[in-house]
């Protein structure tokens, strides 16, 4: 394949990316919140003993800054509660409030019912070969990206 060829899948499969995102975007901000902020909710309400905040930044590629803030919002909105971890002081695991479970009941599952049923309209060996094709590309970019020599100004 020419690298013409590949930089025109390129800009397809990123358009495509962009389709998905800005699918979880507009959700989010249906319920007043950024894409990154649904993702979090997401996160702590598939994790019913809660989780650390260093899982969400994690997962999230975002810095702690990014994800505290997030927290802390939800904390003063009454979501969330925070309480040290046993095996690192500075670490906090986050649970959802009663409040925040009842917040979050309107806004997650209906989000992963949807998800669901997308991805179950496609045959099963098509969904498998999604995530495997997917897998080995998010490895490879990872790999590439992670290869690039920072130009120092």
């Amino acid at each position: 394949m020419t690298q013409e060829e590949i930089r025109g899948y390129v800009n397809q499969y990123g358009k495509l990316r962009d389709v998905q995102y800005s699918v979880y975007e507009r959700y989010a901000r249906r319920h007043s919140l950024t894409a990154k902020e649904l993702f979090v909710l997401d996160i702590i309400w598939f994790a019913p003993d809660g989780c650390l905040q260093s899982e969400i930044c994690e997962r999230l590629s975002a810095t702690k800054q990014t994800v505290s803030a997030i927290v802390k919002k939800f904390l003063r909105q009454g979501y969330v509660t925070l309480t040290e971890s046993e095996t690192d002081r500075r670490n906090k695991i986050v649970r959802f409030t009663d409040a925040g479970v009842a917040y979050t009941r309107k806004i997650i599952p209906p989000a992963a019912r949807a998800e669901r049923e997308a991805m179950g309209e496609l045959a099963g060996e098509d969904i498998a070969e999604l995530v495997r094709l997917t897998t080995l590309f998010s490895r490879s970019m990872i790999e590439k990206f992670e290869a690039i020599q920072e130009v120092r100004r």
